[in-house]
C-alpha cells in the first residue's frame, strides 16, 4: 500500500534514552533515589487460605536497626484495589493492606521498617505468627458455588456491575450473542467441540516490582516508582491509606521493564504506609521470588469452544466459553476475560452467522493475577486459532486456505468486536505477505530428516485493540521554548517501549523540526496532563492523536503571536517550521524571536494542552508462521524460523515496532514450550525461581523475521494503529499446529513441554 513519505514519522529514530541507557546512567529507581530511606520487608503466609490467630513481634522490634513493625491491626480498614483501571473501577474492592485473613501463599502478613536490609531480615524471622488453617480452594473449576469461600468477608465492594458475587466466589460473569447459535450449529456440516487451558504465566520483566516514599517539604507524600499508571496509582493510594488525593504525587524514572505487570500497583502501598507513620523515606524493592509468587502474572483460563463449519471450509457460528482464575483477589478479572472472546472471534467476521461468548471470572486461594501482554486476547486466539487448524486438518485443507475464505477483511462491521468497523485492514495482505516470505508451500508438508527428528510448520492469525473504546484518556502539553525548540509534557510511561522517543517523532513532524528539538517529559501527577497510562496498546493510537492535535493548537497559538509582531492577521500568516511568514509579501520571523515575544507583554501562553479519547479501538493485525524440529527421542521442540507480518497501521518507527514485535513473539514461545507455573498441593508454589522457571533466551530461539503490511487508520495519528500487544498472540496456536503435524497429537494445554510431547506419543 502506498503512503505519504514522512521528515520523522515511519523512520527508525534513536530511542531518546538510548545512550543513557547503554553507558549505564543511573536512570532506574534504585540509581536516583537516595540511599539513606529505611528499608521495607513483607512477611509473607506461608499457607494459601488461613487466619492470624495471633501475631507477635516483640522480638523482632528488639533488632537493632527495627524501627517498627506493623501488623493488620495497625493499618486503615479501607478496602481497595490494586488494579489500574479508569474510574470507576470495574475490579472488586477486595484488598486490605494488610488482612487477617490471608489468602494465597505469599499474602502479606506484616509489614517490617528498619534502617538496614540485614535488620529487616533478621527482624522478618523473628516475628511469631499463629494461624488459623483453612481449607484452600485451589481448582478454579471447581471454586464457583464452592462451600469454601475466598472472600467471605461482608465489606467486599464492586464499584461497577459486572456479575460478581463474592458469596459465590464469582468476580464476573456474562453472556453476550449475536445470531441464533444452536440454530446455526445444528445446520452446520462440522462441529468441533474443544477445551483449551493455559497457566498463569509471569512477565518476568528484569527490573522487579519497587517503590521509594519520602513526605516532601510541604508534607505531601512523595511516590516514585517503577509503574506504568502514575495517575491510577495515586487514586489506588489515596483510597487504601485513606488521604486526599492532593496529598499525593506519584512520579515514574525509567522503567525496566512491565508488560502489564506494573499496571497494577503491587507493591507501592506498603513504603506509602511506612513513611506516613514514620515521616521517613522508605523503599520497598521485590526479590526476584516475590515478584515470581506475589507478583501480576496472566489469568489462567479454561476456554471451551464449540466451532461450526460447512464441509468447504466456510466458519459459520463460534460458541465460546472462558472460565479465568483471578486468583486470590480480583484486579483486572473482569477485563482481561472479555478479551478473550472479543478478540478472538471477530477473526472470522468473513463468513460468521452466529456467535455466542459467555465467561465466568473465580476466585482461588493462588496468587492474584493481572495484566500481562495480550490481557486475555492471548488465550482465547490460543483457543480459537488452534480449534481452526483442527478444523483445517480434519477437513484435509490447507490451514492457510481457510483463512483466508474466512478471515475479517477491511470494511466489515464486526459484531463481536462491539460492532465497530474494520477500517483499516491488512489481514488478507499479511497473510499473502507471510506465506510468501515463510516459504509456506515447502515447509508446511511434514518431513523427516532421520535420526529421529522431523520439521513441521505451523501457522495463526491474531488482533488486538489500540485503546479501550470511549474510556481511555491520553494527554499532551506542548510548548515553545525561547530558543525555539519545544517541551513535550506526557502522563504516558515509557517502559522500554519507546514511546517517548515515538511521541516526540510525531511531535516534530507536525512542528516541521528535528526530533532532537522535542525535550520529554513525564509522567508525575504534579507536572502532567492526565493520561490513563501505559496499558491496553493505547500510548500511541490515544496520546499520539493527543499530540497531533496539541501540535495543531500550538501552531495557532505561534501564528497568532507572530501576527502582532508582524503586524497582519493570523489568518493572513504561514507556519514554516522555524519562521512564520505573512503569505503577501517577504515579511517573516523567526521561531527564537517568537518564542521571546511570548515571554514579554504578552497575554497568550505559547502552549497548549490536549486530551483525546476515542469512540473505537481500532485492532491492528497479523499472521505468523513457525518451522520446528521435532525430536521424537527426547521431545524437544527447536524453533527454526519463525515469520511474521504485521498490520499496525503506519509504523511511526519501524525499528521499535521491529523489536516490539521480536520480543513478543520470544514471550509467546516462552509460554508455549517452556514456562510453566506449578504449585503443590497445598497451593504452594513450586516455579519461584527462574532455575524452575525457565524462560527462552535468544540461543532457544531461531531465526525471527518481521515485515509490515502498511494500512492507514482513518482515527490513529498519521494513519498508526497499534502494536505493543498482538505480537504475543500468534506463537502459542502456530507451534501447537506444527507441534500436530510432527507428531499426529494435539495438545491442548499449555506450555508443552518435552515430557508432555512423549508422554503422548507414547500414549496417544
Amino acid at each position: 500500500m502506498e503512503h505519504k513519505e514522512y521528515r520523522s514519522v515511519n523512520k527508525s529514530v534513536r530511542k531518546k534514552d538510548s545512550m543513557q541507557l547503554l553507558l549505564g546512567k543511573p536512570v532506574y529507581l534504585d540509581d536516583i533515589v537516595p540511599k539513606d530511606a529505611l528499608t521495607v520487608k513483607i512477611l509473607r503466609s506461608p499457607h494459601a487460605n488461613a487466619i492470624v490467630e495471633s501475631i507477635d513481634v516483640s522480638a523482632a522490634r528488639k533488632v537493632p536497626g527495627v524501627v517498627d513493625v506493623y501488623t493488620w491491626q495497625d493499618v486503615p480498614t479501607n478496602r481497595f484495589t490494586i488494579a489500574g483501571q479508569t474510574w470507576p473501577e470495574p475490579s472488586p474492592y477486595d484488598r486490605l493492606i494488610l488482612d487477617r485473613h490471608v489468602r494465597f501463599v505469599g499474602d502479606a502478613v506484616a509489614i517490617i521498617a528498619a534502617e538496614t536490609e540485614k535488620a529487616a531480615l533478621t527482624a522478618q524471622r523473628l516475628i511469631r505468627v499463629t494461624y488459623q488453617v483453612l481449607e484452600p480452594v485451589l481448582d478454579f473449576r471447581t471454586a464457583k458455588d464452592n462451600p469454601v469461600l475466598v472472600h467471605p468477608e461482608a465489606d467486599w465492594f464492586p464499584p461497577c456491575p459486572v456479575g460478581g458475587d463474592n458469596r459465590r466466589n464469582l468476580v464476573a460473569s456474562d453472556v453476550s450473542s449475536d445470531g441464533d447459535v444452536d440454530a446455526v450449529l445444528a445446520d452446520c456440516d462440522v462441529v468441533l467441540e474443544r477445551t483449551y487451558h493455559t497457566k498463569a504465566f509471569n512477565q518476568a520483566m528484569m527490573e522487579t516490582f519497587r517503590t521509594y516514599t519520602e513526605l516532601d517539604p510541604y508534607g505531601r507524600l512523595h511516590v516514585i516508582s517503577s509503574t506504568q499508571i502514575v495517575f491510577h496509582c495515586r487514586r489506588i493510594l489515596s483510597h487504601a491509606l485513606g488521604i486526599p488525593k492532593s496529598r499525593i504525587r506519584v512520579e515514574k524514572p525509567r522503567i525496566g521493564g512491565g508488560f502489564g505487570a506494573k499496571q497494577t500497583a503491587v507493591c507501592e502501598v506498603y513504603p506509602a504506609f511506612v513513611t506516613l507513620r514514620t515521616g521517613r523515606p522508605a523503599k520497598l524493592i521485590y526479590s526476584r521470588e516475590e515478584s515470581q509468587i506475589a507478583g501480576s502474572p496472566r489469568h489462567e483460563m479454561e476456554i471451551r469452544i464449540r466451532l461450526g463449519a460447512d464441509r468447504d471450509g466456510r466458519i459459520r457460528c463460534v460458541d465460546l466459553y472462558t472460565l479465568s482464575n483471578t486468583g486470590a483477589y480480583g484486579e483486572h478479572g473482569p477485563t482481561t476475560v472479555g478479551l478473550s472472546g472479543h478478540k478472538s472471534i471477530p477473526l472470522y467476521t468473513g463468513n460468521l452467522e452466529a456467535y455466542r461468548f459467555g465467561y465466568d471470572v473465580v476466585y482461588t486461594n493462588l496468587q492474584a493475577s493481572g495484566a500481562y501482554r495480550g490481557y486475555g486476547a492471548t488465550q482465547g486466539i490460543y483457543a480459537l486459532e488452534t480449534v481452526v487448524n483442527e478444523l483445517a486438518e480434519q477437513l484435509g485443507m490447507d490451514p492457510t486456505v481457510i483463512r483466508d475464505k474466512n478471515m475479517v477483511r477491511e470494511g466489515m462491521n464486526m459484531p463481536a468486536y462491539y460492532n465497530e468497523p474494520a477500517n483499516a485492514c491488512a489481514l488478507d495482505r499479511c497473510m499473502e505477505h507471510c506465506r510468501k516470505m515463510f516459504g509456506w508451500e515447502e515447509k508446511y508438508p511434514v518431513r523427516d530428516m532421520g535420526n529421529g527428528k522431523v520439521r513441521a510448520a505451523g501457522v495463526a492469525m491474531a488482533m488486538q485493540g489500540s485503546c479501550i473504546s470511549r474510556v481511555d484518556v491520553g494527554s499532551a502539553t506542548l510548548k515553545l521554548c525561547e530558543d525555539g525548540s519545544y517541551n513535550l509534557i506526557i502522563g504516558a510511561a515509557d517502559m522500554g517501549t519507546g514511546c517517548d522517543t515515538i511521541l516526540a517523532q510525531m511531535a516534530a513532524e507536525c512542528m516541521d523540526c528535528d526530533v532532537d528539538d522535542v525535550a520529554v517529559f513525564g509522567a508525575d501527577t504534579d507536572a502532567s496532563p492526565y493520561d490513563s497510562g501505559s496499558y491496553a496498546s493505547s500510548t500511541t493510537y490515544v496520546t499520539g492523536k493527543a499530540v497531533e492535535r496539541a501540535c495543531a493548537g500550538l501552531k495557532e497559538k505561534i501564528r497568532s503571536i507572530a501576527a502582532r509582531m508582524l503586524g497582519c492577521q493570523p489568518e493572513e500568516t504561514v507556519f514554516e517550521g522555524k519562521r512564520v511568514r505573512c503569505i503577501d509579501g517577504d515579511r517573516s520571523v523567526g521561531l527564537e524571536e517568537i518564542a521571546y515575544r511570548s515571554q514579554s507583554f504578552n497575554n497568550e501562553a505559547a502552549q497548549v494542552t490536549v486530551s483525546h479519547s476515542s469512540p473505537v479501538s481500532p485492532p491492528p493485525f497479523m499472521v505468523g508462521m513457525v518451522e520446528i524440529e521435532l525430536d521424537k527421542e527426547t521431545g524437544l521442540v527447536t524453533v527454526l524460523d519463525y515469520m511474521a507480518v504485521v498490520d499496525c497501521g503506519i509504523p511511526i518507527n519501524p525499528a521499535l515496532a521491529r523489536i516490539q514485535t521480536e520480543g513478543g513473539i520470544v514471550q509467546g514461545i516462552g509460554h508455549t514450550l517452556t514456562e510453566d507455573v506449578l504449585h503443590d498441593e497445598k497451593g504452594r508454589p513450586v516455579s519461584s525461581s527462574f532455575l524452575q522457571y525457565k524462560l527462552p533466551t535468544r540461543l532457544d530461539i531461531g531465526r525471527l523475521r518481521v515485515e509490515f503490511e502498511h494500512s492507514h487508520e482513518p482515527t490513529g495519528p498519521f494513519g498508526a494503529k497499534s502494536i505493543g500487544e498482538i505480537v504475543i498472540n500468534t506463537p502459542a496456536p502456530a507451534l501447537t499446529h506444527a507441534i500436530y503435524r510432527a507428531t499426529g497429537v494435539w495438545h491442548r494445554e499449555l506450555p508443552i513441554t518435552p515430557e508432555k510431547i512423549i508422554r503422548s506419543t507414547v500414549n496417544p
